[in-house]
């Protein structure tokens, strides 16, 4: 099976650098322009079938694309939920008075949904939801993380390895389920 996993595209100014989570905000101008270069993109592919997070950021960027009309909306790939310091970048939330020390220490002292809920939620969806469907293409348009984790889990590498990869806004990453691999295209 191939899956192809789309990041949405860029959002709205003002959150672009901070921990969105399940804010739901929507795109940028050239958020929208990307959204409509990756609808022509994958116009004349043909998906088994479509999955989308229910997210504004993820539904406007798939919003365009011809197999917009046959997606199943999910709340399963959304974003890790931050808590309150969704909407916060870095360095605001040090301001709070939370250090970074490492990676999983960091992901840990902000609230929100607890990571291994998060890691197990996109396990579920991906090898209990996906792959027992009888399909050989899938498109998923979801976010960065939701991503990194499932390189994580399939590589079987640590998470803080997969969350260093560079996966911009509008990128999209193959996903060979027969050969575990991963090829990342960055548009």
């Amino acid at each position: 099976m191939k899956i192809t996993l789309v990041r949405h595209t860029q959002v709205q100014k003002e959150y672009i650098g901070k921990y969105n989570g399940h804010n739901d905000i929507g795109l940028s101008y050239q958020g929208k322009k990307e959204a409509q270069k990756l609808a022509e993109k994958f116009q004349y592919e043909k998906f088994d079938r479509v999955y989308c997070s229910d997210l504004r950021r993820t539904r406007e960027t798939i919003a365009s694309f011809a197999q917009a009309k046959d997606a199943l909306f999910t709340e399963k790939l959304r974003e890790k939920s931050w808590g309150r310091h969704e909407g916060l970048s870095f360095d605001e939330i040090t301001l709070q008075g939370i250090k970074y020390q490492n990676f999983l220490q960091w992901i840990e002292s902000l609230d929100g949904e607890d990571y291994k809920s998060y890691i197990q939620r996109v396990k579920t969806f991906f090898f209990e939801d996906i792959i027992v469907q009888q399909a050989d293409n899938v498109l998923v348009v979801t976010h960065a993380g939701v991503i990194k984790v499932l390189m994580s889990v399939v590589q079987n590498i640590p998470l803080k390895d997969s969350f260093s990869v560079e996966l911009p806004y509008a990128s999209y990453v193959i996903y060979d389920t027969n050969m575990k691999s991963f090829s990342i295209i960055k548009t």
